[in-house]
């Protein structure tokens, strides 16, 4: 027969609390998000506020002094018809509608629908053509078959409503992917070249070699003609949907300046973008009032508040601290990409950070996060400076980063003579002739990282 009983084991854990938790999180917040955490902050704890805000209080100066000034010579004038009142409502009109007109630039589906209207077709027609338009991705192709859009006894007016949107601008959108899109392109172009369908139909990858004789030979034409072909093939858009993306454009605000100064790089935290913190004195007087002893629960609220408020502070000073550490420690492991450039980035990984600051790798990549350095080279993301070293340097590993080597290959390409494409295996022997082994593979990889087409693309 089992019995049970109690047994007493001790054993550490760590118990993360609300704050540590919350300073955690604010290593890894970049600018935006912090200033956000820190305006939700002051509008949760009375405890906290503003002692100084560079980021705001110059732009409202500035903006109201203009004003002022706009009012003020309209006011000392004889105009007897000029009212303050309505021309700030008539300049804020003039913004809202301005600001409407240029939030949010028109899609895909807007152009297309916009020019469907316009056909003369039937309503049947017209909502066969929504449904095609509403299935089609960023690319212009569709999302599902076009055939289980629509009802059975429907589906004969497909062929016309297809055409019609692969007509429309863009052209080529409404297809199935970018080689049905290209032919569509050449069919409804005057300038097509004969024999571009052939090509497209069955010798593209040929071209794309460019095998421009083996293309030749099985169209029966001569070079010249392959060559006019696929120049005209070029001036087509494989993904005519993306000109119309609505992807908005991302602004980085930098968390550091690195600057050379009497030879030496100075770092600059971008703090006028973060307001300068203090704790309420009215709270603080409370919490340290021992003549009028307000009562418990006042009291156990305001020292709760100050707790909270000065812990945040403490921890966006951490946050600053500790990102100054380790771009400090990046600055000087890649003192030669500051002084010469990206292609002398060396490798780097988050443990010879950790190990020079004194932190673990957790926290390195933490503060590394989405966090921005401004360089003479550029604005650069922090992690950008982490890169391992190129693969198949033996044992003892490479001085070469794998960044490092793309910048190469980019200079490579770019410096290429007019005319003359390098192939992957020529780059490859290249980068052999500078000291560094990498395979043709590997080449094309970096090449396609880099956003760089073949040789035949170039």
């Amino acid at each position: 027969m089992q019995y049970q009983k109690p047994v007493l084991i001790q054993e550490q854990r760590l118990k993360m609390n609300p704050q540590l938790y919350q300073s955690i999180q604010m290593m890894a917040m970049p600018l935006q998000e912090l200033k956000f955490k820190i305006q939700e902050e002051l509008e949760r704890n009375p405890a906290l506020e503003v002692i100084e805000d560079r980021s705001e209080v110059s732009l409202d100066e500035q903006e109201s002094q203009q004003q002022q000034e706009e009012y003020d010579l309209f006011e000392d004038s004889s105009d007897p018809g000029y009212s303050r009142e309505e021309a700030q409502a008539e300049s804020d009109a003039k913004k809202k509608f301005i600001e409407g007109a240029l939030s949010r630039p028109e899609t895909l589906h807007e152009h297309l629908l916009w020019q469907l209207r316009l056909q003369p077709i039937t309503e049947t027609q017209f909502d066969i053509g929504e449904l095609l338009i509403r299935n089609l991705d960023d690319d212009g192709f569709h999302i599902e078959a076009p055939e289980v859009l629509v009802r059975p006894e429907l589906r004969s007016e497909l062929p016309h409503v297809i055409e019609l949107i692969q007509g429309s601008d863009p052209v080529g959108t409404c297809t199935t992917g970018y080689l049905e899109s290209l032919r569509v392109q050449a069919l409804r172009s005057p300038e097509a070249p004969e024999g571009t369908l052939e090509v497209l139909d069955g010798h593209l990858d040929y071209l794309e070699k460019g095998k421009i004789q083996e293309v030749a030979k099985k169209l029966k034409t001569d070079v010249e003609h392959v060559e006019e072909i696929s120049v005209f093939i070029r001036t087509l858009n494989p993904f005519p949907g993306r000109q119309y993306s609505t992807d908005e454009t991302r602004y980085v605000i930098p968390d550091l300046m690195v600057k050379l100064k009497e030879g030496e790089y100075v770092l600059v935290l971008n703090d006028e973008e973060i307001p300068v913190l203090g704790v309420n004195q009215f709270f603080d007087q409370v919490s340290r009032d021992e003549v009028s002893k307000p009562a418990k629960d006042v009291k156990r609220f305001v020292n709760s508040s100050l707790k909270d408020a000065k812990w945040f502070i403490r921890s966006i000073k951490q946050r600053n601290d500790t990102l100054l550490k380790v771009a400090r420690a990046v600055v000087e492991f890649q003192r030669d990409f500051f002084l010469k450039g990206p292609k002398y980035l060396v490798p780097l990984t988050l443990k010879d950070i950790a190990n020079e600051v004194g932190v673990h790798e957790t926290t390195v990549s933490r503060i590394a996060n989405s966090k921005y350095v401004q360089t003479e080279w550029g604005i650069f993301e922090l992690r950008y400076f982490f890169t391992n070293s190129i693969s198949g340097a033996g044992s003892q590993g490479s001085r070469f980063s794998k960044e490092g080597v793309k910048q190469i290959i980019k200079e490579i390409i770019e410096e290429q003579e007019e005319g003359k494409h390098l192939s992957d295996q020529k780059i490859s022997d290249i980068l052999k002739s500078k000291g560094i082994s990498i395979a043709r593979r590997t080449v094309a990889k970096y090449r396609g990282e880099l956003d760089i087409g073949s040789s035949y693309g170039r």
